[in-house]
């Protein structure tokens, strides 16, 4: 047998490793566009396989956590993050996805506030990177992060998703802009707005933003389930 068998063979013979790994969903900024884009922090690994690569926060799964808890610890010591939205996605299991020992990933999605997304923190090897314009990544997360985008596209033309890539209050041009922003497409403006006006969860406030030009905007909230889910513990839903 020749050590490539033997290597093969070996492998084989491995009980699969189990990892955690996190998409991270932000609203921010883009220089290259007047509206906000859709964001992901990315981690550099220093080590191989992959060497320098991008990848997905994620690490292995202790004996001692729960899914739910490694996937929280994970951010916390990559980004800095706390997201209230904290999702399982989906279980990432191919056969080659490393070429050593064979990997099950765990993946939970993450939504993330504007507030909370300014207090990420960033490194040499943590960076922020739009979702839509990703070079090769490391192992197959270019093809979790397409399935994320997926997931959000769907969820967010019937849910109430949207909510949780935006502030406690927010203008009803700002809600359009998460909409666009995830479907990649314009809406129309005049539509959108009386859409949300006659949406039951969309409550209008006392107040107007501030520091625009023209006749500030009225702010508004949501009062639906998602408004009581980010009050208390982190979602675990499917």
């Amino acid at each position: 047998m020749n050590m490539s068998s033997a290597n093969v063979s070996e492998r084989a013979q491995q009980p699969p490793a189990l990892a955690i790994s996190t998409v991270i969903f932000a609203l921010r900024p883009d220089s290259e566009r007047t509206r906000p884009t859709l964001w992901l922090p990315l981690v550099r690994r220093t080590r191989q396989p992959f060497r320098d690569l991008w990848a997905l926060p994620g690490g292995p799964l202790s004996a001692t956590e729960s899914l739910q808890d490694a996937a929280a610890r994970n951010l916390q010591e990559t980004t800095g993050l706390q997201p209230s939205y904290l999702e399982q996605l989906y279980a990432f299991g191919g056969l080659d996805r490393s070429p050593s020992q064979r990997v099950v990933s765990i993946v939970y999605w993450a939504l993330v506030k504007p507030d909370e997304a300014a207090l990420a923190r960033e490194t040499e090897n943590v960076r922020w990177f739009r979702a839509d314009r990703l070079d090769k990544l490391a192992f197959d997360h270019n093809l979790i992060v397409d399935y994320g985008l997926w997931r959000l596209r769907n969820k967010v033309e019937y849910g109430s998703i949207a909510y949780d890539l935006l502030g406690d209050r927010f203008t009803l041009a700002q809600v359009r802009e998460v909409y666009e922003a995830v479907l990649g497409r314009t809406l129309d403006p005049a539509n959108f707005r009386r859409h949300l006006r006659a949406t039951p969860d969309i409550e209008a406030t006392d107040e107007y933003l501030q520091g625009v030009r023209h006749r500030p905007p009225r702010l508004y909230r949501y009062t639906g389930a998602a408004a009581q889910r980010n009050n208390g513990p982190l979602s675990q839903s499917g």
